[in-house]
């Protein structure tokens, strides 16, 4: 998706590291750096490698899509080691030893490397003793099975009468962290979200005090589902290596944890679905990064869904978007052999339609020629046997990957890697039909039939790399609700009669109008980034939809109007006591229950604000 490198947004990613030069023996390299274990002798190797190996996609972020070393250099060092040990760069992190790993994520930021862990302060007494499942809680990505990312104003709390009234409660802060994107699950008095080093926490939503802490593997990028069955509350989720847990919400202990992706590049950044005692998992992949090194055979991987048994783990079926094996299809520059064809992944949470046993999901593009007819597509899945039951292609001819345009592994004539970065809403329209409604990077909004057959469709923004509709939509049943990024950095450049057009609009499900539009507000200061791409909520009467000047506000579903604005790029006095700073607001849509509002904030990719805090606002009480 969102690649350029990995443009994960649903894309792919924050950084790029191409490694050109065969490395010495492992064995004398690692007795070189044995004996010179030192923070300031591992700074000067970090040099030596970040120069001989990272530095021709990192001088200049304008051309290669990689963020400049500059941007590196205010992240954490623990995010790139994070990164390069068992993150989006963990294939060009394996050429190198641990000490060259700690060394470059050293060098760069010119900080120690370290891991902070919680103080006794930042805990509270946790129990969900006989705990009854509350109309408020909270589970997954789009609210529902049908993705349509609203809740009612029961449930919400909030409303246009008492939206004004809505005060920031508490601050969290996650030690390190760069990236906050863990859509959270909201259990009772509780709050169930996942970070950028695969922690899963329990949050109390009245003091944002811990109850307790659970480790995966690697980072959690989707949200948190959750189930409900007799006595018992399972949360399910992802690692970006995509290992799949079930953890009990009640102790915070793992029942059981499985490899879902199809090889090595497998990764997750959506978020797991659980229906009919199945567990739907997303699966994107690596690869569309791994091209960006010459001397990598490019490209072997497919994106699909796995499911897996609910209570044991066990795998049930699996769908690959682009069917394998890949076999050769061309040659490089350099003579050697191209694969394909590849890619199709899935960055997004599933849709289930229980009514016809279908499971929608939305796809990106081809790594490597030949093209697929699945790719950058809809498609529609049997929930029990995994088979294809229709796609509808929106874009075809789309092979590209992060080696373009300038590397070996490059297509010839690369696509506009236009994903869907999100699965259909199945929305009921007010003459009593069901339709399917998704918008793609490429700035476009479609409309279908449960069938796959197009209804209408609607250019709301230029689209592109970075451009059009990343992570998913909202409706209300009257309007449906999206967020149009149209990221200046990345937009598509290929037909300049289209304008880019950042902001949040709503289109009317009947035929696909436009009612309203309110462009991205001026940010006011320098190198701001004009663009709404996280996905938007929708509560009666309100869109809230976050941007990446790190504003959370609110909107008039009637006429566009915003109601509300809260900037929360800025540092925070936090209930962990570890420094807190937002940044971007990006990925999954704001949490409401109760009337609190839960926000992430931090986005430390494709040149956007890095941040570390999820931040609870709260209605007046009485209000």
């Amino acid at each position: 998706m969102r690649n350029i490198l990995f443009l994960a947004i649903p894309g792919l990613f924050a950084f790029i590291q191409v490694f050109y030069r065969p490395h010495e023996n492992e064995k004398q390299r690692m007795a070189q750096l044995s004996s010179t274990p030192s923070g300031d002798t591992l700074k000067e190797v970090g040099k030596r490698v970040f120069f001989a190996n990272c530095y021709a996609c990192h001088k200049d972020s304008s051309t290669t899509l990689a963020p400049a070393q500059t941007v590196l250099s205010v992240m954490t060092p623990r995010a790139i080691y994070a990164a390069l040990n068992n993150g989006k760069m963990r294939q060009q992190g394996a050429a190198l030893t641990d000490n060259e790993r700690k060394g470059v994520a050293i060098w760069l930021t010119n900080k120690e490397l370290k891991e902070t862990s919680f103080s006794r302060q930042a805990f509270t007494n946790f129990s969900l003793a006989n705990y009854q499942r509350k109309k408020s809680d909270h589970s997954g990505w789009g609210n529902n099975l049908a993705s349509t990312g609203y809740r009612n104003g029961t449930v919400a709390g909030i409303n246009k009468e008492n939206l004004n009234s809505l005060k920031l409660k508490w601050a969290f802060a996650f030690p390190e962290a760069t990236v906050i994107r863990s859509k959270p699950a909201v259990v009772g008095d509780w709050i169930i979200v996942g970070g950028q080093y695969g922690e899963l926490l329990a949050i109390n939503k009245n003091s944002g005090k811990l109850g307790w802490t659970f480790n995966a593997t690697s980072a959690i990028r989707g949200g948190i589902a959750v189930t409900y069955e007799l006595n018992a509350i399972t949360a399910f989720f992802a690692d970006y290596s995509s290992n799949v847990y079930a953890v009990d919400v009640k102790t915070g202990k793992q029942i059981w944890t499985k490899r879902a992706g199809f090889d090595q590049q497998s990764s997750v950044t959506g978020t797991v679905v659980p229906f009919g005692g199945k567990l739907f998992v997303p699966i994107s992949s690596l690869e569309v990064g791994s091209a960006a090194n010459g001397k990598y055979e490019c490209c072997f991987s497919s994106g699909g869904v796995v499911a897996l048994n609910a209570k044991t783990g066990d795998i049930v079926w699996n769908y690959r978007v682009v069917p394998g094996p890949a076999k050769v299809s061309g040659k490089k520059k350099n003579g050697k052999p191209i694969y394909g064809p590849s890619g199709g992944p899935v960055w997004c949470s599933p849709t289930v339609d229980a009514q016809r046993g279908l499971l929608y999901i939305g796809t990106g593009e081809n790594y490597s020629l030949p093209t697929t007819n699945g790719t950058d597509a809809v498609q529609a899945i049997n929930v029990n046997t995994g088979k294809l039951v229709w796609t509808f292609q929106a874009t075809s001819g789309d092979a590209y990957n992060v080696s373009c345009p300038f590397f070996e592994n490059c297509p010839e004539k690369p696509g506009p890697d236009l994903d869907f970065g999100m699965a259909p809403m199945i929305i009921t329209r007010k003459d009593g039909k069901e339709i399917l409604v998704a918008g793609q990077k490429s700035g476009v909004v479609f409309a279908l039939t449960p069938e796959g057959k197009l209804i209408w469709k609607t250019r709301i923004g230029k689209g592109g790399m970075l451009g059009g509709v990343h992570w998913g939509m909202a409706t209300d049943g009257k309007y449906a609700y999206g967020c149009n990024a149209d990221n200046a950095i990345a937009i598509d450049k290929r037909d300049s009669s289209i304008s880019a057009s950042p902001g949040v609009f709503a289109l009317d499900l009947m035929n696909g109008n436009v009612i309203w539009k309110t462009p991205t507000p001026d940010c006011g200061f320098k190198n701001c980034l004009l663009a709404n791409s996280a996905a938007p909520l929708a509560i009666p009467g309100l869109v809230f939809a976050g941007a990446l000047d790190g504003h959370i506000r609110a909107y008039s579903s009637s006429d566009g109007k915003i109601l509300w604005d809260y900037p929360t790029a800025k540092e925070f006095e936090t209930s962990d006591g570890i420094p807190g700073r937002g940044g971007a607001i990006d990925g999954p849509a704001p949490v409401v229950a109760d009337g609190m509002l839960f926000v992430n904030s931090g986005y430390g990719m494709f040149g956007q604000m890095p941040g570390n805090v999820l931040l609870a606002f709260e209605v007046g009480k009485g209000k």
